[in-house]
């Protein structure tokens, strides 16, 4: 099975990950594109799409694997880039590519799991940390799966809770 696990930054999705492969040695984990390049401004659309194109090539590579979680895909950095459009710090150029790359990336995926914020299950986060952008990308990447849920191959699977309670549910999933 090959999952992307979606969610904000603070949204739990390296705990979860570490986690579910220490239950699943078998799965070969993918990393936050993040590490993986070096870049100016984290928070800006050049960034974003930097990340797109790094998650767009992982899955395309790794889709012939038959056990692969990723941190990230491509739907994150569609809901990074509305999110600063809608917060006015970006003009949108970019997200009709990145919507386009982000929904070919789709095929290649069997199951993503989005940890959207939870308010009963906190994460802290420091304020350098982008509160607003953190908001405002976890609501548009639930509207982008709502938008494409039932469409394709893909499944989409919303954890909540403690992180006991998500690996649970991760771990009921793949066992279907």
């Amino acid at each position: 099975m090959r999952i992307v696990v979606s969610g904000t930054h603070g949204s739990g999705k390296s705990t979860l990950i570490a986690d579910f492969v220490a239950r699943r040695p078998e799965y070969l984990a993918l990393g936050d594109p993040f590490e993986e390049l070096d870049l100016d401004d984290p928070a800006s659309a050049a960034s974003f799409a930097a990340q797109l194109r790094l998650t767009a090539a992982r899955v395309r590579e790794t889709a012939g694997e038959p056990a692969v979680i990723s941190e990230r895909g491509p739907l994150d950095f569609v809901a990074y880039l509305t999110a600063l459009e809608q917060l006015g710090r970006s003009d949108g150029e970019l997200l009709s590519r990145a919507t386009a790359i982000a929904d070919a990336s789709l095929a290649d995926v069997d199951l993503v799991v989005l940890l959207p914020l939870d308010d009963r299950h906190p994460i802290r986060v420091p304020l350098d940390e982008d509160p607003a952008l953190r908001d405002a990308m976890d609501a548009a990447l639930l509207d982008l799966a709502d938008e494409r849920e039932g469409a394709g191959g893909t499944r989409f699977l919303t954890l909540g809770g403690d992180s006991a309670s998500r690996l649970r549910d991760l771990l009921t999933a793949t066992d279907a």
